[in-house]
């Protein structure tokens, strides 16, 4: 199997197409980084996700965040030319996309998408799980990382400090 026809992938080109759930995206992509190449912060899979989460912060107004992490992705992308991750993907057009959003964040011009150009397989693995997904309002979009529950991560987030002070 193709990494990109992998169902995490998919789920990412779905939500990114599909709802504009750019925060999801994040969700199952970071999943996936880690199941394949965690740690390695140089890996294509780490662009996506810069990506999606620049996209999050453009639709949030965070102009300063959006511009640095989609520069973040754009480069991650730029250096990693010819990987297997992009083979799905028509590149050219992916750097143009984003480089157009960065310039539309510097000139301080409202939060506008472009679609993910896949290719014709990859499009129709992403249009049949777009079908699936749940309807969401934008306001729910806008605020996701708020407005669900954080309890495992608060636990965690106290478990580490307690942690650490331990070893002080």
């Amino acid at each position: 199997m193709h990494p990109q026809h992998h169902t995490l992938f998919i789920d990412y080109c779905a939500y990114f197409n599909g709802n504009q759930d750019f925060f999801e995206c994040h969700e199952v992509l970071e999943e996936y980084w880690k199941e394949i190449a965690p740690g390695d912060k140089t890996h294509p899979l780490v662009g996506y996700v810069q990506l999606a989460t620049g996209f999050y912060h453009w639709r949030r107004g965070n102009n300063t965040g959006a511009k640095r992490i989609l520069e973040k992705a754009l480069h991650n992308f730029q250096v990693n030319e010819g990987h297997v991750f992009f083979q799905e993907i028509d590149y050219p057009e992916l750097l143009t996309q984003i480089a157009k959003a960065i310039t539309l964040i510097k000139t301080g011009k409202s939060f506008q998408t472009f679609q993910l150009p896949l290719s014709p397989h990859l499009l129709d693995l992403a249009l049949a799980r777009i079908k699936l997904l749940p309807s969401s309002s934008s306001n729910y979009l806008l605020h996701k990382h708020m407005l669900r529950d954080r309890s495992h991560i608060l636990a965690e987030r106290q478990e580490s400090k307690q942690r650490k002070s331990r070893r002080c």
